[in-house]
């Protein structure tokens, strides 16, 4: 996870959440707004969103931060909505499919949370300092699933390579790992 840098709501959900009666729809134009806000990110895992995926109708969802089964006075708040990919590969459920109508109590907007995260080397793990947190990662989210630590891994192994590369070149006084 990273902070997010949330930024102004969009004009059209304004208006529509102004009408009165108004209840939530995920419209297009929420949806595009939170995607470009994250950089086509999914708020929890980091799993790059798809623009279009021939395997799936469904490549995002939008999230409530705080559900709106519990919180219905918030279901029309953007800043509690950010977007998460579809939240199933392979059938294990993560993201938001996992936390369904849970509540979390990070806050993924205030870089303190942020601060509390780190990677288990050699395992792709994310943990919390914050117990609360690092329940609410590994039993909410989902996010030390298998699937999601391997990938974790190979991603950090990439980078590595990658950097030890432009680092250390072909010098073999240095050499590579």
């Amino acid at each position: 996870m990273r902070r997010i840098d949330k930024g102004p709501e969009p004009t059209a959900w304004i208006r529509y959440r102004k009408t009165p009666g108004a209840v939530y729809e995920a419209t297009d134009e929420l949806r595009e707004s939170l995607l470009k806000e994250q950089g086509y990110i999914c708020a929890y895992c980091m799993r790059r969103i798809p623009t279009k995926d021939s395997n799936s109708n469904e490549t995002s969802r939008i999230e409530h931060i705080l559900c709106r089964e519990r919180h219905a006075g918030l279901q029309l708040d953007y800043r509690n909505m950010v977007i998460c990919c579809p939240g199933a590969i392979d059938g294990n459920f993560h993201c938001d499919k996992s936390k369904g109508n849970s509540d979390i109590t990070f806050d993924l907007f205030q870089q303190r949370c942020m601060d509390t995260l780190s990677y288990v080397t050699g395992d792709g793990a994310i943990r919390s300092s914050d117990d609360t947190y690092d329940r609410e990662i590994n039993e909410v989210l989902n996010l030390n699933n298998a699937l999601l630590k391997r990938n974790r891994q190979m991603t950090l192994n990439g980078i590595i390579r990658q950097l030890k590369k432009r680092t250390l070149g072909n010098n073999p006084k240095f050499g590579l790992y």
